[in-house]
């Protein structure tokens, strides 16, 4: 069941994560034949909230306003992942799950539903950025790096700012139908379902050695993608025994260079994509995939999408 929501705040609270529940389930559309929630946001540490963007919100509602909520949803907020949680919220979390209700984090929110036990055993997702950090904090948390939300019911965690709409729409989708999350995204002009996951976001720059032993071969490989090389052949530039050179290979990028050169050639094909009219045999030659059906295989098995479908993402529906 989904009618009583509630969006429970601490100081630093982010506008837009706080907004993205408020869109979802604060708004009265009744004048579509859609569902309307009982929506109350409830305050952890008084009835005037700062906001980090500089200006403050204020509600009358305290923890209480959790006890009674189907679902309890935590937006993002500043200094989250480093900060203290009153204990009386994270006891409010844990009562709740006990009682069946569902608690929905977005992007940095999932600190706090660590803090009260809920990730122990669970896969979880946050934003790509935060993703090491909520690993080491709680080590018992299964962390998917490369998602957009995660249902682990009743916790639902979603990656960074506009992800936890995809999660928000999934929760209606998965209660009250796909028509309904439909028209909920219609309305909030949004995809109802997003292609692939955050990989798809994530900005990896070229990895740089820590040291001078492969650093030449590494800018050979990045100017010669298109080309077939092995290990052996890069040895060689290296002045070095295959066996040593995958070695050093290792110890300074943290990766293979099947690996390395792999995720370089992804990385090109995202840029050609974004910026470029190119076929998609154009690119894959380019590339070094050969085929476009090996790089739309190597492609989505990296970024969880297909090329197309990144295209489209970045460059609109008529580039694709």
């Amino acid at each position: 069941m989904l009618n009583n929501v509630a969006a429970v705040l601490l100081d630093g609270v982010h506008p837009f994560e706080l907004g993205v529940v408020c869109e979802v389930f604060g708004l009265d559309r009744s004048d579509e034949g859609l569902p309307v929630y009982d929506f109350g946001v409830a305050s952890a540490e008084g009835p005037t909230l700062s906001t980090h963007a500089g200006f403050t919100v204020g509600t009358s509602h305290g923890l209480e306003r959790l006890e009674e909520a189907d679902l309890i949803a935590v937006p993002a907020g500043d200094k989250y992942v480093e900060r203290e949680y009153p204990p009386e919220l994270l006891d409010a979390l844990r009562r709740a799950t006990d009682r069946g209700t569902r608690v929905l984090s977005v992007c940095s929110g999932v600190f706090l539903l660590g803090a009260a036990g809920l990730l122990d055993g669970r896969r979880c997702a946050v934003h790509w950025r935060h993703a090491q950090e909520l690993a080491r904090q709680y080590p018992r948390a299964i962390v998917e790096p490369d998602v957009l939300y995660v249902d682990a019911d009743p916790v639902i965690t979603s990656a960074g700012t506009a992800a936890g709409i995809d999660a928000c729409l999934h929760l209606v989708r998965k209660e009250q139908g796909p028509e309904v999350a439909n028209a909920i995204a219609r309305r909030m002009v949004v995809p109802p379902h997003r292609d692939g996951g955050q990989a798809q976001y994530v900005e990896r720059p070229l990895p740089r050695s820590r040291c001078d032993t492969v650093g030449e071969v590494l800018v050979w490989m990045e100017e010669h993608l298109d080309e077939e090389v092995t290990v052996e052949q890069l040895a060689a530039r290296a002045h070095m025994s295959p066996r040593t050179f995958a070695r050093r290979f290792q110890q300074e990028t943290g990766t293979t260079p099947y690996r390395w050169i792999l995720r370089q050639r992804v990385l090109l094909a995202q840029r050609l994509l974004e910026a470029t009219d190119e076929t998609m045999d154009a690119i894959a030659g380019r590339t070094g995939f050969g085929t476009a059906a090996a790089l739309r295989h190597q492609f989505v098995r990296s970024l969880g999408t297909t090329p197309q479908a990144y295209r489209r993402t970045f460059r609109g529906p008529e580039a694709a």
